[in-house]
């Protein structure tokens, strides 16, 4: 038998050349109908898609890579990456399109990346955990490489970008320590050189606001040592406080850790409240109240993005906030 066409999955599905090659390609712009019957027509023909005369034709590779500005042991250690490249893994698992992972934290190490990304490698890049003024987006969507980013970058953002809505959760959070008559709350806030630290702090700003407390600050980096250490300085400036609001459950679980060595009881003497709802969160001692992020939606959200970029189509919602709510445990 001949090898089946792309035309020849239009006519068993009844549909157009171009509706096959979006549904294979992963377009969102198609009817579920249509969709389920171009797959029951690949099905019953045994159609595979000839990658390498594709590629030829298309100059494209078939491969997204994502990039993460963070070290091999965050990546692999913190629940937030997991979720979210479980949901980037989920979506592009419908395309056809593979993934590879690349770390980079150095200039050095971003500028061989660069060279790479740029190098007609990839069809389309995600990038991961951005911090300051980041120049690899720029440079990428300057040399016609589809970019999309998880997580708002710090200063103007004229990149496509999938984030939650971290000043919301952060201000309820602080708004339910005020709601359980709380004096003294405290922050361990994240890196000031990403959106996401940026964004919580100012939740937490925006609901003392109005209570006319003190704002009592400390910084650490979303992991648990530095949650700890965080922890420790701020029992040292203010012994009285009696709440703290932690920028990430790893750091909640560092700040738990800290002050029930100190002697402090928790909620009793100091309520704490994290923020992702990682796995680990449900088994702390005491649990942790905490507020939920999506973080295989945002991997999803993000994925479809840069697929409906790198074929071209119109992206009408180029910035996607995904909402956040509170999750009640026992520590608060």
């Amino acid at each position: 038998m001949n090898r089946p066409t792309l035309e020849a999955v239009a006519a068993r599905a009844g549909v157009g050349r171009g509706t096959v090659s979006r549904v294979i390609n992963g377009s969102p712009n198609v009817s579920e109908k249509a969709r389920e019957a171009v797959r029951q027509a690949i099905e019953e023909l045994g159609y595979v898609p000839n990658r390498a005369a594709r590629a030829l034709v298309t100059r494209r590779t078939d491969t997204v890579a994502l990039v993460v500005s963070e070290s091999e042991l965050r990546v692999f250690d913190e629940p937030y990456f997991a979720g979210t490249i479980r949901g980037i893994g989920s979506a592009l698992s419908e395309t056809g399109l593979q993934l590879i992972l690349a770390m980079a934290q150095s200039a050095e190490e971003h500028e061989r990346l660069e060279h790479y990304l740029t190098g007609q490698h990839v069809d389309g890049v995600l990038l991961l955990s951005l911090h300051g003024d980041d120049p690899l987006p720029g440079r990428l969507e300057a040399m016609g490489v589809p970019t999309v980013l998880g997580g708002r970058p710090v200063g103007p953002a004229p990149y496509s970008y999938v984030d939650m809505d971290n000043r919301a959760g952060a201000r309820q959070a602080v708004k339910h320590l005020l709601g359980l008559g709380r004096a003294s709350i405290a922050t361990i806030a994240g890196p000031q050189d990403m959106g996401v630290g940026v964004d919580r702090l100012a939740g937490y700003r925006d609901a003392l606001l109005s209570s006319g407390m003190p704002e009592l600050v400390a910084y650490g980096d979303f992991s648990e040592e530095s949650g700890a250490s965080a922890m420790r300085e701020l029992l040292a400036e203010h012994p009285g406080l009696d709440a703290v609001f932690t920028a990430s459950d790893l750091m909640a679980v560092g700040a738990m850790r800290v002050l029930k060595a100190a002697g402090r009881a928790i909620p009793g003497d100091v309520a704490v409240v994290g923020f992702e709802d990682s796995k680990a969160a449900a088994h702390t001692d005491p649990p942790l109240t905490t507020v939920h992020q999506p973080t295989e939606a945002m991997g999803r959200q993000m994925a479809q993005l840069l697929v409906a970029r790198i074929n071209g189509e119109e992206v009408r919602q180029p910035v996607v906030i995904l909402d956040t709510h509170l999750v009640l445990r026992a520590s608060a």
